[in-house]
């Protein structure tokens, strides 16, 4: 077992409409996630630790997207394929990450590209004395992007986890890990956590 002290591991995007079989978004992270291994990756990371602040931050909507004004970009994608609503096995966690219970915390409420945005995030890492966040999911150059930039700006040491990240492409995820998070984030790999 490895514990990390004022160190938070926080997971992006894990969710059915991009990981399960029917998924609606699955085509969009699919060979990304499968030549990373992220979901195999992130489950061995998760058993090895001990005593570490797990977080988990889905994105969900109302069954209307009233949340959305005028979305552009993949929100309007989400918005037009009718993922990540409220109630959907679609919205769901997968059962990969499900399995491990109590172990990981999930914080609702993200509504858009940033895990911080419109969730208690910041309070909960401040309230644990968390320093570096840590973070592994999908999608590289939106939301783990979005994230990590926004966790650097609140003082937070940003670490991302390279074969813990999937991106709507190959190139995208790598070109993302090897010349964009280096510019304010550490990259590493889960078997160095």
């Amino acid at each position: 077992m490895s514990k990390t002290l004022n160190k938070a591991i926080i997971l992006i995007g894990l969710q059915n409409d991009y990981f399960s079989e029917d998924g609606v978004l699955k085509e969009v992270v699919e060979e990304s996630s499968k030549v990373s291994n992220i979901i195999e990756n992130i489950i061995n990371l998760v058993e090895r630790l001990d005593n570490t602040l797990i977080i988990s931050t889905p994105i969900i909507f109302s069954e209307d997207y009233n949340e959305l004004i005028d979305p552009v970009g993949i929100l309007q994608t989400i918005k037009e394929v009718g993922a990540f609503k409220k109630g959907t096995k679609g919205a769901e966690t997968i059962d990969q990450i499900k399995a491990f219970g109590d172990k990981i915390i999930e914080i609702p409420g993200k509504l858009g590209l940033n895990a911080f945005a419109n969730t208690s995030l910041e309070e909960t890492l401040s309230s644990k004395n968390i320093e570096e966040v840590i973070l592994a999911g999908t999608v590289a150059s939106i939301c783990i992007d979005s994230t990590g930039r926004s966790a650097h700006e609140k003082g937070f040491k940003v670490t991302m986890l390279s074969d813990c990240i999937s991106g709507r492409t190959v190139f995208e995820k790598d070109f993302y890990c090897e010349n964009v998070y280096p510019l304010y984030a550490k990259i590493t790999t889960s078997d160095k956590i």
